[in-house]
């Protein structure tokens, strides 16, 4: 193993002990910053980390994304890295996507044989669709313009260093959904007397299920999903009330807006024909991330020159990811790369024993750093 290698696998285990949940990051903003400045980069701390290294005289400038927080998830791995932190766990490897675009800046700093300018982004709050979002509001894109935003992905399951992506939509909107009933609760042995409210939603849930299966096309890709059923009804009390949460996820926006009307749509006419009061809560928190033609080819074209296997053309995914507020502002492309295909390295996201695969570091900090020779290539004069 290298020193570089040693040096990244080093890094990602101490990111891996102290996880932070979104924009709770303070100590691991801090140690990134800390290390981009130690690289001499430039260094703008706000509500996420952005670092600026420039070479050449060239006026492009391409932005590479990572995100940095945690989950609320009790660590079951047993390595002797595990979180420190009871009950917060990097089960999404965001350690590792920090690490690489750590890894390609200190190859960057000290080979800056690009000519133009990269953007090194350092998000917090990716889990919750609230990062990105906040890091534009704060104005990151028009204090740091740039043509192109990238972003990887690890993805357990697949071989270690598969590069997959795709022009178009690659992964789904998160749409989260409440219903409330109004009804008339009373005594369980007179049902007739009032208006079961958990009847009502019960048969509600069922016809939710109908907007995927009936109304949409087969090909959508949708889910529609109830989480929850809550009701204030008792051993003997027939509920008064009941609220319906859940999850839907689509590929389109129009297909998103489509659920949400079907949803109304149906809440309402139940809610006429037993005679109860419902109203729909429908809020968006991911939007569809959609890649750019252009960006999608790059991805593929820095893979191939690496020798890594790709796709340049996968399945959509039906997870969703902020990064989709990146790619609707400016061009671009998030690509999934393979975490390896058993133990933990092959665990799902978001499990309990899940762990990002150390061998996956220099290959993603390599790809990234061929990237940005493409994008920002040296003139023949400048070689």
């Amino acid at each position: 193993m290298s020193d570089f290698d040693s040096k990244l696998r080093a890094l990602r285990q101490t990111f891996h002990r102290t996880p932070e949940l979104g924009f709770q990051e303070h100590q691991t903003r801090a140690r990134v910053a800390t290390h981009l400045r130690d690289l001499g980069i430039e260094v703008h701390e706000g509500v996420g980390v952005v670092g600026i290294l420039r070479a050449g005289t060239g006026n492009r400038a391409i932005g590479l994304r990572a995100d940095m927080d945690a989950l609320p998830i009790h660590e079951a791995t047993g390595l002797d890295y595990a979180s420190q932190t009871d009950g917060v766990m990097h089960a999404c490897g965001h350690d590792g996507h920090m690490t690489m675009l750590l890894g390609a800046a200190e190859t960057l700093a000290e080979n800056p044989d690009f000519d133009g300018t990269v953007v090194f982004l350092f998000q917090p709050n990716e889990e919750h669709g609230l990062g990105a979002k906040a890091m534009i509001d704060q104005g990151v894109l028009e204090q740091f313009p740039m043509e192109e935003v990238y972003a990887i992905h690890n993805l357990p399951g697949a071989p270690t260093g598969q590069v997959t992506t795709r022009p178009g939509q690659i992964c789904a909107s998160e749409s989260l959904f409440e219903i409330t009933i109004t009804g008339q609760g009373g005594h369980a042995s007179m049902p007739q007397v009032g208006v079961d409210a958990i009847t009502v939603g019960a048969e509600l849930v069922q016809a939710l299920q109908t907007i995927v299966a009936r109304k949409l096309a087969p090909s959508a890709g949708a889910v529609v999903s109830v989480t929850e059923f809550l009701t204030d009804g008792q051993r003997n009390v027939l509920p008064g009330q009941a609220t319906l949460k859940g999850d839907c996820r689509a590929r389109l926006p129009e297909d998103r807006q489509q659920i949400e009307r079907f949803m109304r749509q149906i809440a309402n006419g139940v809610a006429a024909a037993h005679g109860v009061q419902v109203e729909v809560q429908f809020r968006t928190e991911f939007i569809e991330t959609i890649n750019a033609i252009e960006p999608t080819e790059a991805v593929v074209q820095a893979a191939k020159a690496l020798d890594l296997e790709v796709d340049g053309n996968r399945s959509p995914m039906s997870f969703s990811e902020d990064f989709a507020h990146f790619t609707a502002a400016v061009p671009g492309c998030f690509l999934l790369m393979g975490n390896g295909e058993t133990g933990a390295n092959g665990q799902p996201l978001h499990a309990a024993d899940y762990d990002f695969n150390d061998a996956l570091l220099p290959i993603g900090a390599a790809f990234w750093t061929q990237l940005v020779k493409d994008r920002l290539p040296l003139t023949k004069g400048q070689n």
